[in-house]
């Protein structure tokens, strides 16, 4: 069980200093997605081709997470989160010098090693700050650094990415980490390292049922806003007709969206976890499903992609799951979370590819989000039902 920590700065600026981070690697994550028609047409490949950069960050996320949090989990929080932050600026800035496609792929692969474990790590040290029955809320404030992001820093990048090239999008979220290991180093307790951790113990968080089941649910589950999101600035130039300049404002529609649904659902999960997760996962296959009717209309996608939006709070509640089912291997579920989020980020975007190369219009990412979005839930229910099943059993033992 988490416990209040000893600190010296008070919780709200911890929470900013991490929150700080976030923010670099929302603007990175969607602003890249957003940028596509553009880096697509600058280094001569199809839109299609360019998905695959997503793919990439995505691909170091998996990789990245479940190994640094094996291998780091005896560091002290506040040294692996400043190390973590400088990679990803040292990466972000070699995106931005890649001279090529494939050296693209390559950063942006290195970019995505330090993301979920920074958020694995964050979220352990935001949640020890607080009592248990507050988690969700700290939690939620740290994601509200990546959603924030989606409101201001992803439309600012795409701005600066039409003005002075792509590459400055990435330069910014460079800066945007060194900024986040100052005030991380200023301010996040220096607590000792956990000198009981290991690789097998928390490899051990492998072995539970509930924590694979609910890594499952957020890979599938995920995939369907990454189906939509990737695609949508070149849904509103070609099929609703909009201009490059009203891109920037659909996105930050998007991202308030996405941050009300965060901290409203960090709300609503602190009473009632489960419930609210899977009241999520189907607010979301639903407007992903409405998704292709109104896509041509400039109101209806504003609206849609707004309600979209507000789905994405459901990784908070997902996260406080993994930590109430993962026992003592806490550092390897929390960053495991972030592979199962971009493993969607890899799925969803490729099934979206798929269709639309298969002809089927760029608004077909709907319908395969809303199937991802069902079948996640599905995954969800399954947890739930199996851990009831488990509770009662264990109750008719002692009784």
């Amino acid at each position: 069980m988490t416990q209040p920590s000893t600190r010296s700065a008070s919780p709200a600026w911890v929470l900013f200093a991490l929150a700080m981070g976030a923010f670099a690697i929302g603007t990175t994550e969607f602003a890249a997605m957003s940028l596509v028609p553009f880096f697509a047409a600058d280094l001569g490949i199809t839109e299609v081709e360019a998905g695959h950069a997503i793919s990439a960050y995505a691909l170091g996320v998996v990789v990245g997470a479940p190994l640094i949090a094996i291998f780091g989990a005896r560091i002290r929080r506040r040294s692996l989160l400043m190390g973590l932050m400088g990679l990803f600026a040292i990466a972000n800035a070699l995106s931005a010098l890649a001279p090529d496609y494939r050296s693209l792929l390559v950063f942006r692969f290195l970019s995505g090693l330090p993301h979920g474990a920074y958020f694995g790590v964050a979220a352990l040290v935001a949640a020890s700050l607080v009592p248990v029955n507050r988690r969700a809320k700290a939690v939620a404030l740290v994601m509200s650094g990546l959603t924030v992001a989606t409101v201001i820093g992803v439309p600012v990048a795409n701005w600066l990415g039409q003005l002075f090239g792509w590459q400055s999008g990435f330069l910014v979220v460079a800066l945007l980490a060194l900024l986040t290991v100052t005030l991380v180093a200023l301010l996040a307790p220096n607590e000792p390292a956990d000198t009981g951790a290991s690789p097998l113990r928390e490899l051990g968080a492998l072995r539970r049922p509930q924590v694979l089941l609910t890594l499952a649910s957020g890979a599938i589950g995920f995939g369907g806003m990454f189906a939509v999101y990737t695609y949508v600035a070149s849904t509103m130039i070609e099929v609703t007709g909009l201009s490059e300049r009203s891109v920037p404002l659909v996105l930050g529609i998007f991202g308030v969206g996405m941050t009300l649904g965060n901290l409203g659902g960090a709300h609503l999960a602190d009473k009632a976890r489960d419930r609210t997760a899977m009241g999520m996962l189907l607010w979301s296959a639903v407007m992903l499903a409405i998704y292709p009717f109104v896509a041509a209309n400039p109101v209806g996608l504003g609206i849609i992609v707004f309600l979209i939006g507000m789905g994405g709070g459901v990784g908070s509640v997902m996260q406080v799951r993994l930590m109430d089912v993962a026992g003592d291997a806490q550092t390897l579920a929390a960053a495991a979370h972030h592979s199962a989020f971009n493993t969607a980020n890899a799925l969803g975007p490729w099934l979206a590819g798929m269709a639309i190369a298969a002809g089927y219009g760029l608004t077909s990412a709907g319908f395969i989000g809303s199937a991802l979005a069902l079948g996640g839930l599905a995954i969800y229910v399954v947890a739930v039902l199996l851990e009831r099943s488990e509770k009662a059993r264990l109750a008719a033992t002692i009784c």
